[in-house]
């Protein structure tokens, strides 16, 4: 048995620390450090901004000093410098280090909020749809080829009107479904389409039918989207109201303890960078962490001089506010790819009773709600006991996971039933795919098509038909004689 523990949730809620009577208090993420090394576990960090050093206030990291003693992998060992890790390296650095502590006979903890890193661990390879909402176009399933993709094709590169356009001739289905503005899903469904020779739709359907043909027959699944290891999916959640406190609070902290010098360094070394005629891509990497992007414009004016010493006081409150917002903001999408993308997965995969939700809400029941259950729990996966129902462990648990199990049965039963066009040869996986399909231009073409086509083959048989019944002596119809006036 290679277990595996992952924990998931929004920041803030406690992943990795929380607040009590104005001391940190760290759980091991989740599971406390003495309970983390009671049960021989080693931690991997799955957040993408806590991978670079010599910015741990910004990327919010654990001191060395307070992982008492446990191993911490992947942890502020690449360069802000550096190219950023695509999920691929990612998932490959991963799986190495989930081998080597199984290796030593320790338990593997993977905790992360960047929710798109851990989920390709977590699976085994992944399905067309998912691969598009990875947030990376490097898919090891989909994504072999050493050379640039937009050397071989460049449309590509062409403007994103222009490469929207291509995909809605090649494969409607999935067009139909990203906004014209997502550059990176449109751009990556092009170019599944171009590396397979067949639309995305087509091929995520086709992986579907394939699935689910296996599990109605009672036969071992073949892998795709299954869970890699035997998991348990701790998911630490704060009701909203108390986590955006909790969040507001914890910006505060960071100012206190540097947050505005490890934002002005990297300022500086983009202002030197630029002297040195050096463009620095700030759309990826550690340049899109929060904290850096919305203090950047206060920076500006600190250096241009040219507001007062009251207008710079107030404009520097303004950007610690937006880092405020942007910080409930994210907490925002981390949740909702746990309840969307992560659930979904887990639902295809027949794994949800592996997610475990762990109310946060109140720190001063921390020991009764959140510890507690994740010794029972772990040492249970450990044992390999049976373990209770997720949905038994807590109100929140019963509610939040209850409203998730409703909607993935209506998601099964949609995916149960395929739809084929015999028209366009094509089938859609979900009945809004299907109306999508039979309203869309591709569709009504084929439509008037095959109407000609049948006319003229109807044509030609009437035609074939008056040949075989006159006989050589008949007249032609040229030959008919007029009726007399």
């Amino acid at each position: 048995m290679e277990p595996l523990i992952a924990v998931v949730g929004a920041t803030g809620t406690g992943k990795s620390k929380v607040r009590k009577t104005g001391k940190r208090r760290f759980i091991g993420e989740v599971l406390s450090a003495d309970d983390s090394t009671r049960f021989n576990g080693e931690i991997i960090n799955g957040d993408a901004m806590q991978m670079y050093r010599g910015l741990p206030i910004i990327t919010n990291q654990i001191p060395f000093e307070e992982r008492n003693g446990i191993p911490h992998h992947l942890i502020s060992c690449v360069d802000f410098e550096e190219e950023p890790w695509r999920i691929g390296h990612f998932k490959r650095e991963c799986l190495r280090l989930i081998k080597d502590i199984h290796s030593r006979g320790k338990l593997p903890i993977l905790v992360g909020g960047t929710h798109y890193y851990t989920q390709t661990v977590l699976f085994k390879d992944q399905l067309v749809e998912e691969s598009l909402f990875s947030g990376d176009d490097d898919d090891a399933h989909f994504h072999e080829e050493t050379e640039p993709t937009s050397a071989k094709w460049p449309i590509l590169d062409a403007p994103p009107e222009v490469v929207f356009q291509k995909l809605k001739e090649v494969d409607p289905v999935i067009a139909s479904r990203w906004h014209p503005n997502d550059v990176r899903k449109i751009r990556r469904s092009l170019e599944i389409y171009f590396q397979t020779g067949k639309p995305a739709s087509e091929i995520y359907a086709e992986q579907k039918r394939q699935k689910y043909a296996t599990e109605t027959n009672g036969e071992s699944s073949p892998g795709i989207g299954q869970l890699r290891y035997p998991t348990l999916i701790f998911w630490v959640h704060s009701e909203k109201e108390t986590l955006n406190c909790r969040l507001a609070k914890r910006v505060d902290s960071m100012v206190e303890q540097g947050l505005m010098a490890e934002a002005q360094k990297m300022w500086a070394y983009l202002g030197e960078k630029k002297r040195q005629g050096v463009t620095v891509d700030q759309t990826r990497g550690v340049w899109v962490s929060i904290g850096f992007k919305e203090l950047a414009p206060y920076f500006d004016a600190l250096e241009n001089g040219e507001l007062s010493e009251g207008e710079l006081e107030a404009f520097k409150q303004s950007s610690i506010e937006l880092v405020k917002i942007a910080t409930r903001q994210y907490a925002t999408s981390q949740i909702k790819w746990i309840r969307n993308k992560l659930w979904k997965a887990l639902a295809d995969a027949s794994a949800t009773n592996s997610l475990y939700l762990l109310d946060s809400t109140n720190v001063e029941d921390w020991q009764r709600c959140v510890t507690e259950p994740s010794e029972r729990l772990t040492q249970a996966l450990l044992n390999d006991e049976p373990r209770p129902d997720p949905k038994s462990l807590s109100d929140m648990a019963r509610e939040t996971l209850g409203a998730r199990e409703a909607q993935a049965q209506t998601h099964r039963s949609d995916l149960l039933q395929t739809f084929t066009c015999e028209i366009c040869s094509r089938t859609m996986a979900t009945e809004d795919q299907w109306n999508i399909h039979l309203n869309g231009r591709a569709h009504k073409r084929a439509i008037k098509n095959a109407a000609k086509r049948a006319e003229r083959e109807k044509y030609l048989r009437n035609q074939q038909t008056l040949g075989v019944g006159q006989n050589r002596d008949d007249p032609t119809p040229t030959e008919q004689p007029s009726t007399p006036q």
